[in-house]
């Protein structure tokens, strides 16, 4: 049976429905123009026969797809699943599909652009992967157009869209000092982000500004790293009034080796992370978090995205949104 449906071609559903092949393929088109009592004719003969429009030829034809490229390194942080999941939601209800690429290295490379190019995508997301103009030049050429999904960079070419950083480590390191914590550890993510450099900036200005004593100790965003970072500073004996670390993953892993320690939070320290994934309000961490605003930063994406494919202007534009902080129990 599976295989008969498979065979059956647009002629087909003309044939049995009485009407010639291209009424059949302006059915199928988004846009054409079709009169009511054919596209029922052809709905109801593609019924019949199990008829499925092949949507990959169709693009050959079109020169589009239904299909939106996401480009992901970072799939041990669950930050990142969760984004999917949105994404893949929001452009499921519009008819698009989400072709996923996730890459190795730290930067894009030309490979992993050219998979996009092959498929060709209606549009591209980029999340935790840097950038480099020279390999998206391909893009533009195409007029595909890129969204930077929670990064951003300098030279403004592509539309970014991501948590108001800056401002959001300000005001954890302000909430940190109300509790009248004296010095800090901060602990960064992989240093060539847009998103680890303004939290540490943000951070540490404030620190600065009220002369509370800090130290940097650089990491990579993985559960990981902020456990073997956490067990260096307690094997120093320098374990501080608290800490902020880059993202919740890491904070988690920092929990953690506090435990084995025996140091108890928040009483002999306190823990803040970023993100507000899922495991961080699980009472086994109850992790006071930056939330990011993922439902607005995936509507603001998806409208730029469906306003590029619509009518491509290349439009350019770095779009900031603001968070809250939760407090839980770290705290």
């Amino acid at each position: 049976m599976n295989s008969l449906k498979q065979s059956v071609t647009a002629k087909d559903v003309a044939k049995l429905a009485g009407v010639s092949q291209s009424s059949v393929s302006r059915v199928y088109f988004e846009g054409a123009t079709v009169s009511k009592k054919t596209r029922e004719k052809v709905l109801e003969a593609a019924k019949e026969l199990g008829y499925r429009p092949n949507e990959f030829a169709r693009s050959l034809i079109t020169n589009r797809t239904k299909i939106i490229g996401l480009v992901m390194k970072g799939i041990q942080n669950p930050f990142y699943p969760q984004v999917l999941k949105q994404f893949t939601t929001a452009f499921k209800k519009l008819g698009y599909s989400i072709l996923f690429v996730y890459t190795n290295n730290d930067e894009i490379q030309k490979e992993d652009i050219e998979i996009l190019l092959n498929y060709n995508v209606a549009g591209v997301i980029i999340t935790d992967a840097t950038l480099s103009l020279k390999v998206t030049e391909n893009l533009k050429e195409s007029r595909i157009p890129l969204v930077l999904f929670n990064r951003k960079i300098e030279e403004q070419q592509f539309y970014s869209v991501c948590c108001n950083n800056l401002d959001a480590s300000k005001k954890i390191a302000q909430y940190l000092i109300e509790r009248g914590c004296s010095n800090v550890v901060y602990i960064s993510g992989n240093a060539n982000t847009s998103t680890s450099r303004e939290r540490e900036q943000g951070f540490t200005s404030i620190l600065k500004k009220n002369n509370i004593v800090y130290t940097k100790y650089s990491s990579d965003y993985t559960y990981e790293g902020g456990y073997k970072t956490a067990k260096i500073i307690i094997a120093e004996k320098k374990v501080p009034a608290a800490f902020f670390v880059a993202n919740d993953i890491m904070a988690l892993g920092v929990i953690d080796a506090l435990r084995e320690s025996s140091i108890i939070v928040p009483k002999e320290t306190k823990v803040v992370g970023f993100d507000n994934i899922e495991m961080a309000s699980w009472p086994t961490y109850n992790l006071t978090t930056w939330e990011q605003p993922i439902t607005e930063m995936v509507e603001r994406t998806v409208d730029y995205l469906m306003t590029e494919i619509d009518d491509y202007s290349g439009y350019a534009q770095n779009v900031e949104i603001d968070g809250e902080l939760i407090v839980r129990k770290t705290t």
